[in-house]
């Protein structure tokens, strides 16, 4: 299952206790003060991995805790440290306060690290304690209480494309053409119920990675339908492609789902607009198709350089489409927005 949003509670562990503990030996006072100092408690690491593609492993978790450090013993042995606990993470998450909403972390490459919780430290022993004028000091410290957090973890797919369009426009047909991967497929609306993430890869091994948003709907910006459980995945991805039904079957207009995609991207983060994009109409395989496209074009505010018409089941228009897709994803220098 794909798990985007999760709100967890994290405890680090607690510091050991501290003991009074005596030396038996001829001629010492009391044998002597040999109580040992606490472990440290645990402590919680965040990194993010490539391997990881969701938040599932937090689903059903929201309290985790790392491991307490053990209490000091005799002899001044001390306590052994709780273990530190690491959790893994997709690339792409941000870890927010939950009460506040304060973005705390992002983690926006592979392999990056951060420490949210620290272990408590532990308790000192009354060994520690002694000195010239108390030879016998019979008083040790408790160990400290780790830090908690309430955070929520957000993922926001990292990726060069996203492929944005109303339910049923051919985003996973055309992703399958593209990437060669198994992705399901149906003539009906919804058949994506979560991001698709793959590449494109080129004769010269360069790569682009690209997300298939599953479908935008009217007021997705206010959560209708998937709504901003998806919206958000649109935002870190350089260049934006809009795909367009351009056959008219279900009785929309082409044009107004295109005005419509921009204005629910305007209403969730304006910035979004500000991006590279492309508009590709598909299915122009199909004969409703003709009495749509000259239309479209009359009435397409953008540069016609912009705008490609294919059909993703036959393959007709991709390569133009794929190479100036390449070249947009390629000249991006900023990829992370």
């Amino acid at each position: 299952m794909f798990i985007d949003s999760v709100k967890v509670t994290l405890r680090a562990g607690k510091g050991g206790n501290g003991v009074v503990a005596w030396r038996r030996e001829k001629f010492i006072p009391k044998g002597g003060p040999s109580g040992g100092d606490g472990g440290k408690g645990g402590t919680i690491v965040l990194k993010a991995e490539s391997h990881v593609l969701s938040l599932e492993e937090f689903r059903n978790r929201r309290l985790i805790c790392a491991e307490n450090g053990q209490v000091g013993g005799g002899a001044l042995k001390k306590g052994r440290n709780g273990k530190d606990l690491e959790l893994k993470v997709p690339t792409g998450t941000l870890v927010k306060d939950a009460l506040t909403g304060e973005i705390l972390f992002d983690f926006t490459e592979v392999n990056q690290s951060w420490t949210i919780c620290q272990g408590g430290k532990g308790g000192k022993g009354n060994h520690t304690f002694k000195s010239p004028t108390n030879q016998a000091p019979n008083h040790c410290t408790p160990g400290e209480v780790g830090q908690t957090k309430e955070i929520e973890l957000e993922l926001k797919l990292i990726a060069d494309v996203g492929l944005i369009g109303m339910p049923n426009a051919g985003k996973s047909t055309l992703l399958s053409k593209l990437a060669y991967i198994p992705v399901k497929i149906g003539a009906y609306p919804f058949t994506t119920l979560y991001p698709n993430l793959s590449y494109v890869q080129f004769e010269d091994l360069s790569r682009v990675f690209i997300a298939d948003i599953p479908g935008i709907i009217q007021d997705a910006h206010l959560n209708k339908g998937l709504g901003l459980s998806f919206l958000r995945h649109i935002e870190r991805s350089s260049v934006l492609i809009f795909m367009i039904d351009a056959s008219g079957i279900e009785g929309r207009d082409p044009y107004d789902d295109f005005m419509m995609l921009q204005n629910e991207l305007k209403a969730y983060n304006p910035e979004m607009l500000n991006k590279p994009f492309l508009t590709v109409l598909n299915k122009i395989d199909c004969e409703e198709s003709l009495e749509h496209l000259d239309t479209f074009r009359e009435r397409y505010p953008y540069s016609k350089e912009t705008l490609f018409e294919i059909s993703a089941s036959t393959g007709e228009g991709l390569k133009p489409f794929v190479q100036q897709m390449r070249n947009l994803a390629q000249a991006t220098v900023t990829r992370y927005k």
